[in-house]
């Protein structure tokens, strides 16, 4: 209901589940957290609200405008009236007739409709895109990017450690993934569940193992068909004085693409290692890439080690890297970019990324991830996919592309209008505006203003 996705999404004790979705099959016992006003959809509801209702700084241009255009149309009108009955000699209804022609026509519908009719349909359109601005003065702004910024895991990668590599020295891959997913299995380790899902998923039959044990910073130890089979790092191979030369070249490039190896040994003897790493999302490369072709900077931040965060920037085609670093250290980061005339925008999605989002001057915050960073964000991409933030700018372009349009054509239309109202063409042997026809004009202007907002539903977004 929230995502939009066509595969049920598993649910286990403890789960979150929320209101209007549907439950396939079984049955549920669950408890209400939030209701009524504190529920995702009626959050969402008044974020969409809040965004169309808050005015954008464009709009300003027309409460501007409008402040002198009205008294100076009034103005007008009464000149022109005073001209035709006294100058002319017209009479008093001819000349307030042709008054009233001037007030109808040059009456500011569509400038004020100019803005508030594309701000909407552009909140409304991202909303249908899963992407919620906060404000209005957000989507205006959006489209000023000049650097995008992202947090690594969770947003540029999957955020959860898949196996990518197998490699056995004796025997077969398959084989040697049963055996240490059979002892991983009694692990919570986090690399522990990427193996047990990689052997889950081959559909291999985990065998029974004894004396588990779990040797603290190091790895795991199990009896297994009668022999004790030892998984862990360099550190509890090196310990056991198990000769590594095999691995060598393998572990070495897969540590240059930002893998973490685990090494499986027996008896003094290196069995394999099967590497996992945290793996780049399917969009990742792409988004990065068409940034880039838009002449925005793209830079990634994140806590993470050096040598990881290289290689994740390398796959991801990112060449500016900033690594190590705290939350708050993450903040000062996005300040010493705008310090040097950048306007940016940090994408994250974890508690740490959250001072970041706040200081950025947009910041976008990815659905899956925690509320304090949903909070602090501008923009919140309620899909998983970091292409939407191509969206989001794509959106926000095409909005002010309209705004545009729509005070042009109100202004266009009143510097064309006011004079036929006031009777130039009569002067010459032309006809007369009726106000009727004038209401009219008028009327079709603030018409076009919407019709051409509403076209913002079926742009095409790049």
């Amino acid at each position: 209901m929230l995502t939009g996705e066509s595969i049920p999404v598993e649910k286990v004790a403890d789960d979150k589940v929320f209101g209007a979705s549907i439950n396939g099959q079984g049955s549920l016992t669950i408890r209400a957290e939030k209701v009524g006003d504190e529920t995702l959809l009626a959050q969402i509801v008044k974020l969409v609200e809040d965004a169309q209702q808050t005015k954008a700084p464009i709009a300003k241009i027309a409460d501007r405008v409008a402040g002198v255009f009205v008294p100076a149309v009034m103005t007008i009108a009464l000149v022109t009236f005073l001209f035709w009955y006294f100058a002319k000699g017209e009479s008093f209804v001819f000349a307030l007739q042709v008054a009233i022609a001037i007030l109808v026509i040059a009456c500011p519908c569509a400038l004020g409709l100019a803005t508030p009719t594309a701000i909407m349909v552009g909140t409304g359109r991202g909303a249908e895109n899963g992407i919620l601005y906060k404000r209005g003065d957000v989507l205006e702004n959006t489209h000023h990017i000049d650097t995008m910024v992202f947090d690594k895991t969770g947003t540029i990668t999957q955020g959860k450690p898949q196996v990518v590599d197998i490699i056995a020295y004796h025997g077969d891959e398959s084989k040697l993934l049963g055996q240490v997913a059979s002892i991983e299995k009694y692990s919570e380790h986090p690399l522990s569940q990427a193996i047990v899902e990689k052997a889950s998923a081959e559909k291999l039959v985990l065998a029974e193992v004894e004396n588990f044990t779990s040797l603290t910073g190091r790895g795991l130890q199990a009896d297994l068909a009668g022999q004790t089979i030892y998984v862990g790092n360099r550190r509890l191979m090196e310990e056991l004085q198990v000769d590594l030369t095999a691995s060598e070249t393998a572990v070495l490039a897969a540590t240059q693409k930002g893998q973490t190896p685990i090494y499986i040994s027996a008896n003094e003897q290196l069995l394999g290692v099967i590497t996992v790493a945290d793996l780049l999302k399917a969009d990742s490369k792409e988004t990065v890439a068409k940034l880039q072709s838009q002449g925005i900077d793209v830079v990634l931040l994140t806590g993470d080690n050096s040598n990881t965060a290289q290689a994740i920037a390398k796959q991801a085609g990112i060449k500016t890297v900033i690594s190590e670093v705290l939350p708050d250290q993450k903040s000062q980061a996005i300040k010493d970019l705008q310090s040097q005339g950048k306007m940016v925008a940090m994408v994250g999605d974890g508690i740490n990324d959250a001072p970041a989002l706040a200081v950025a001057d947009i910041g976008i915050a990815v659905g899956s991830g925690t509320d304090i960073a949903i909070e602090s964000a501008d923009i919140i991409l309620m899909k998983p996919e970091i292409s939407d933030v191509l969206r989001a700018l794509s959106i926000s372009r095409l909005t002010i592309k309209v705004v545009k349009e729509n005070l042009f054509w109100a202004f266009i239309y009143n510097i064309l209008a006011i004079p036929v109202a006031m009777g130039v063409l009569y002067l010459f042997g032309g006809p007369l505006l009726n106000p009727m026809i004038a209401g009219l004009a008028m009327g079709f202007s603030s018409v076009s203003v919407v019709l051409n907002a509403l076209r913002l539903k079926y742009m095409t977004l790049k």
